[in-house]
């Protein structure tokens, strides 16, 4: 009698102990956070050695905080606003993130698209992001000066028009005090080299950080 008595006293702890480490689990799970990065080559390590991309070098510093913050790099080399706004529904399903950090156009502006496209293609996956309650970040960019003054300037108003427009948070430009140094860009002249990468984090970071808090 005893024994089954202690038997099941056992049970009721283990049973406790059981339940109390699925709840913890859970509250866990659900804590977790997810950062989308949706970009193109400066975002998906183009040109450099395996996981020392500027979004790797993210995730790692999250990582090594602790942080409940994971990083989804949706990235593509190549990859146009068109090709972003095409796919954008399925990543929102499939990752369900907090925040949503949009690195795009730059092949938009590069292959002289209608700013009008590139603008509908930006806002449709603004729109998407913020409808799935997600806060948005975005990266202006600036285009090489050979495409024309009022080109580029009408190219990054795009960014800041949107900015205001869907109140984001916006980068300025996400390679500010990189692209203007031939050392450290590849030899293409538009993507950046293995020792900038930090360079551009520390430039997304300013930003980035009050929205992950």
């Amino acid at each position: 009698m005893i024994k089954t008595s202690l038997f099941k006293s056992t049970l009721l702890i283990l049973t406790i102990l059981l339940w109390g480490i699925i709840q913890f689990a859970n509250a866990a799970s659900n804590n977790q956070k997810t950062l989308l990065v949706v970009g193109d080559s400066l975002s998906a390590s183009y040109g450099l050695p395996e996981k020392t991309g500027w979004v790797d070098l993210l995730s790692n510093k999250l990582e090594l905080s602790e942080s409940n913050w994971s990083v989804a790099n949706a990235s593509i080399s190549g990859e146009t606003t068109s090709g972003a706004a095409d796919r954008i529904e399925k990543l929102l399903n499939q990752y369900q993130p907090n925040v949503v950090l949009i690195e795009l156009g730059g092949n938009d502006g590069l292959r002289g698209f209608p700013l009008k496209v590139t603008y509908r293609n930006l806002e449709k996956i603004i729109q998407l992001s913020q409808q799935q309650n997600a806060k948005v970040i975005i990266t202006g960019i600036h285009l090489p000066p050979n495409y024309g003054k009022k080109y580029e300037q009408l190219f990054y108003l795009n960014y800041t028009d949107l900015t205001s427009k869907y109140s984001l948070v916006m980068i300025p430009f996400i390679l500010e005090g990189i692209a203007e140094h031939p050392e450290l860009m590849q030899k293409d002249g538009i993507h950046p080299k293995e020792n900038a990468q930090q360079m551009i984090l520390d430039n997304v970071w300013v930003y980035l950080n009050p929205l992950l808090k």
